[in-house]
């Protein structure tokens, strides 16, 4: 088997080009016809080739937006509403996407429909695009017949949890760059301002203060082992992440960043919405109660929590209440326990919980809004900590080598 890249035009007369593995070039030209596609060009690609490819389309694979994922459940909602065919629509849609990869994606899914697979199962085999909860509704929806419901609510689904990272990214733009200002300012100073002062204070030869021997000791630390530095800085990134990416580290810091002051309390409510939103998702779309919250606890992206969430999965298979697995969590605030408490009488805990998961995005909305305004203080007592610690190691010694001065005069 070799690997071929070819081009060609499919029936609406659109561009499509890719890779795909064949015995032949003859063979790699039926493929495509009986996929709908006339071939323009197909070539052979050598063994080196071959091995960037992959990792081309390795690199690739990591850089399906949500947001291509959201027009896409948008498009498949209007192609499955209309009642258009699953293969002939998704070939469609790969003919219109822009995006080489995700149009490679589709064209092997339409590909898999045709040979006799389900939706739900062609997806399956790209689970660095489809995650297990995306595959988990298509399933459902499947069975249900209602598929184009489901396109719809995983459309809204992505959208709300884009916007709420979206809203966390920006809020904490403009810190980020304070600090990498700050960090700057801190090197330049080391290696160019204070050495300076140094020669200065070196030809009196008096007694320096605490302070400056501090400030010119660093800077000395920068200029003759930076090289130290580099490497203590890129062992200590290798070693946090390698720890992060253990079980062990990854439940600690899930732990730890729903405490970290300012934000913390941000990302635990946005974490709340996410869980509320996709158990509300997953529950309205008819997934059974145990799988759902086994679900949602890998959707969530925090290991601390997802344990938490298991621990009331494995409640409600005791036969415990959701309120009393949810009660026993401690995640959640009495207001929304109160609002799991009558879904749960009343038979609406799918309306309820979305409701939960507004109630959460709202708030943290307006932390977001906020937060701005938290971080500001936080970041002047740093930079005046900074300044104030760089203006008495300079200007204290001055002040006594021109009373020295004075005195002699």
């Amino acid at each position: 088997m070799a690997n071929f890249r070819f081009q060609g035009r499919s029936d609406q007369g659109q561009l499509v080009e890719g890779t795909m593995e064949a015995t032949s070039q003859d063979a790699v030209a039926s493929l495509l016809l009986g996929q709908g596609v006339t071939p323009t060009k197909i070539i052979e690609l050598d063994a080196a080739q071959s091995v960037l490819n992959e990792l081309f389309k390795k690199l690739k694979r990591e850089k399906i937006k949500d947001v291509d994922k959201i027009m896409f459940c948008r498009q498949m909602y209007t192609i499955t509403k209309s009642g258009i065919p699953l293969v002939r629509g998704i070939r469609g849609l790969a003919a219109s996407i822009r995006h080489a990869y995700f149009r490679e994606v589709l064209n092997d899914v339409a590909s898999r429909l045709e040979s006799g697979t389900t939706l739900s199962q062609s997806l399956a085999h790209h689970p660095s695009v489809f995650d297990n909860l995306f595959l988990s509704m298509i399933s459902v929806g499947e069975t249900s017949g209602s598929l184009d419901i489901v396109f719809q609510q995983l459309a809204f689904y992505i959208e709300r949890d884009e916007e709420t990272r979206k809203s966390i990214k920006s809020a904490m733009r403009y810190p980020s760059f304070v600090l990498i200002a700050i960090a700057l300012a801190i090197a330049i100073v080391n290696v160019v301002v204070i050495p300076k002062f140094a020669e200065v204070f070196e030809q009196f030869g008096s007694e320096l203060p605490l302070v400056t021997k501090i400030l010119i000791g660093t800077s000395d630390l920068f200029i003759n082992y930076w090289w130290a530095i580099i490497i203590a800085l890129f062992g200590s990134t290798v070693g946090i992440i390698t720890y992060l990416r253990s079980a062990q580290g990854a439940l600690k810091w899930g732990e730890y960043k729903l405490k970290i002051p300012v934000v913390g309390d941000i990302i635990s409510r946005a974490s709340m919405a996410r869980y509320s939103r996709s158990f509300a998702l997953m529950m309205k779309a008819g997934v059974p109660l145990n799988q759902s919250l086994a679900l949602c606890a890998r959707a969530i992206d925090n290991d601390f929590l997802e344990l938490k969430i298991d621990k009331i999965r494995a409640g409600v298979e005791r036969g415990e209440s959701l309120l009393r697995t949810h009660q026993n969590s401690g995640m959640f605030s009495p207001l929304v326990l109160q609002m799991v408490a009558v879904g749960e009488e009343s038979g609406q805990i799918e309306e309820l919980l979305a409701e939960v998961a507004g109630f959460y995005e709202r708030e943290v909305d307006y932390d977001i809004k906020s937060l701005s305004a938290k971080i500001e203080p936080i970041l002047i007592v740093v930079m005046a900590v900074f300044v104030t610690i760089l203006a008495l190691g300079i200007f204290l010694p001055m002040w006594s080598l021109y009373e020295v001065q004075s005195g002699k005069g």
